[in-house]
C-alpha cells in the first residue's frame, strides 16, 4: 500500500475524549479523510518507562490514568484489538536500542482520547509504544527514523502530546481563557520549524529560553513531537490538522507529515 502520513494529536484535557467540539468533530473528519490502516502505533505522553516498551497485548484494556473528572469519562471503553504483529515488528525495525515488549499494558488517555474520535469504531488493531525518560532528544529522534519504514507497511504512526503544556499556569475553571503571551510564541516558534523542516530547533527547544521553560516545564508532552518529526521523510507536506489552545497554557496544535 501507499505510504502513510505521520501524526502529532495535541490531546489536552481527557475531557476532550467524551465532548462533540469542534475540535473533535476535526478528529472524526481527519479519520475518514486518512488512508484506512493496517495497525496503529502510538506513542502517548502518558506512558513514560526506564527503556523502551511495546505493547503486545491481544486486547488492551482502557486505562483510566486520571482523577477527579467526571463518572462518565471513567465509563469510556476503546475496545481495539491489539496489534501484537506491529509491536514485535517494532522490536526487529529498532537497531539504536532494545525495544522490550510488554504483554499487559493497555491503552492510557493519551492514546484512546484521540483514537476514539479517529476511529470511533474501534475496528483497527493498535499498539503502544512507552517513552524512554533517559533518552536524549537526538537518541528519540534516532529511535524515530528508523520506525519511520513501518509507513510503507500500513502502520499508521501517532504521536500524542502537546506543543505547550503547563498545568501550574492552567485556568482550570475556563477552558477557552485566552492563551498566554509565551504559550503562543512557543507554539508559533515550533510551528515555523515545522515548516521549514528544522528538525533541529525542535530537538534544541531549551534554547528558546524562557518561553520554552514556561510551554514545557516538564518534557512528556513534548518529546512525542521528536517521534512524529523523526518519522517524517524527505519531501514529506507539512500540513497543520488543527490549532487552538485550552485553559490558557495548553496548545492543542496537531499536525499531519505526509
Amino acid at each position: 500500500m501507499n505510504r502513510l502520513p505521520v501524526l502529532f494529536i495535541g490531546h489536552g484535557s481527557p475531557m476532550n475524549a467524551i465532548e462533540t467540539n469542534i475540535y473533535t468533530q476535526r478528529l472524526t473528519l481527519l479519520g475518514k479523510e486518512l488512508p484506512r490502516p493496517k495497525s496503529i502505533l502510538i506513542i502517548s505522553a502518558h506512558w513514560f518507562t526506564k527503556g523502551t516498551l511495546v505493547s503486545v497485548s491481544e486486547k488492551p484494556e482502557t486505562i483510566y490514568d486520571f482523577y477527579g473528572f467526571p463518572p462518565k469519562l471513567y465509563q469510556v471503553k476503546y475496545p481495539a484489538p491489539g496489534a501484537p504483529e506491529t509491536g514485535y515488528l517494532v522490536t526487529l525495525t529498532a537497531k539504536s536500542c532494545p525495544i522490550f515488549v510488554d504483554t499487559e499494558m493497555g491503552l492510557d488517555h493519551g492514546a484512546w482520547s484521540v483514537l476514539r474520535h479517529l476511529y470511533p469504531e474501534a475496528d483497527i488493531p493498535v499498539t503502544q509504544m512507552s517513552i524512554d525518560y533517559s533518552k536524549s532528544p537526538a537518541e528519540h529522534y534516532a529511535l524515530a527514523q528508523e520506525l519511520a519504514i513501518l509507513r510503507d507497511h500500513g502502520v499508521l504512526i501517532i504521536a500524542s502530546g502537546n506543543f505547550v503544556h503547563n498545568l501550574r499556569a492552567a485556568d482550570f475553571g475556563n477552558k477557552n481563557a485566552n492563551p498566554y503571551d509565551w504559550n503562543v510564541r512557543f507554539d508559533k516558534e515550533i510551528a515555523n520549524a515545522l515548516e521549514k523542516v528544522d528538525h533541529n530547533r525542535i530537538l534544541g527547544y531549551e534554547d528558546l529560553g524562557q518561553d520554552a521553560k514556561l510551554s514545557v516545564p516538564t518534557p512528556d508532552h513534548f518529546i512525542p513531537l521528536f517521534y512524529t518529526i523523526g518519522a517524517s521523510q524527505l519531501g514529506d507536506a507539512v500540513t497543520t490538522i488543527w490549532e487552538g489552545y485550552e485553559h490558557g497554557s495548553i496548545s492543542m496544535r496537531s499536525v499531519m507529515i505526509g
